[in-house]
């Protein structure tokens, strides 16, 4: 599902149809059209709450629009419905008053895999070094102190790292951005930490 998803963001298609595919936590800004079949269907996929998740997945797009199929408008779909109207007239006062122009959002496509894949290879990289009892070469921006740098010793600051990095793994793997990106500048600031350690032989 990652793969479709970075490859519907970087334009290979224009359509992707699937089950539960866009719910919360994605930032798909390229997403202009969110299409629900059977938008009447009784069910947790069409709850009020997965409603209105699907629905703000065309939310991040200024032209972004929903079509929902359906036979008869029920109670979900209206209280769906409600809520997007509440929150676009909440958005739209909002701007107003701050004489905001909402703008195409022009956002480089972040491929989540190749970053997954170079802060695991990172991780073991860092890990390999530690348990060799040698340094790995650190650049100018890794150099920043974090005032909780010695706060725990080494071994279980690595470890640490290492379970945070299955983490952010786990999490891309469940299309759970941004959580795997919290969890990425996580691991890059404890990874900073240590690299300190190791320059400082502590």
């Amino acid at each position: 599902r990652v793969e479709l998803l970075r490859e519907l963001r970087s334009g290979e298609y224009d359509v992707l149809i699937g089950i539960n595919l866009l719910r919360e936590g994605l930032d798909l800004p390229e997403v202009s059209l969110v299409a629900i079949l059977d938008a009447d269907k009784q069910g947790f996929l069409r709850s009020a709450t997965s409603l209105i998740q699907t629905i703000g997945r065309a939310a991040r797009n200024v032209s972004g629009e929903v079509h929902m199929y359906a036979d008869n408008i029920t109670p979900a779909m209206a209280q769906a419905i409600d809520e997007t109207n509440r929150r676009r007239a909440k958005q739209v006062a909002y701007n107003l008053e701050r004489g905001i122009d909402p703008q195409p959002l022009r956002k480089k496509i972040a491929d989540i895999t190749d970053m997954i894949t170079k802060e695991v290879e990172d991780t073991e990289l860092l890990a390999a070094g530690i348990k060799r009892g040698k340094s790995q070469p650190i650049s100018a921006g890794l150099e920043a102190q974090i005032a909780s740098a010695h706060s725990l010793p080494r071994q279980e600051l690595l470890a640490l790292i290492e379970s945070l990095t299955e983490q952010m793994k786990i999490a891309a793997s469940e299309l759970a951005f941004e959580l795997a990106a919290r969890l990425r500048d996580e691991i890059r600031e404890l990874k900073k930490e240590l690299r300190g350690m190791e320059e400082a032989g502590t």
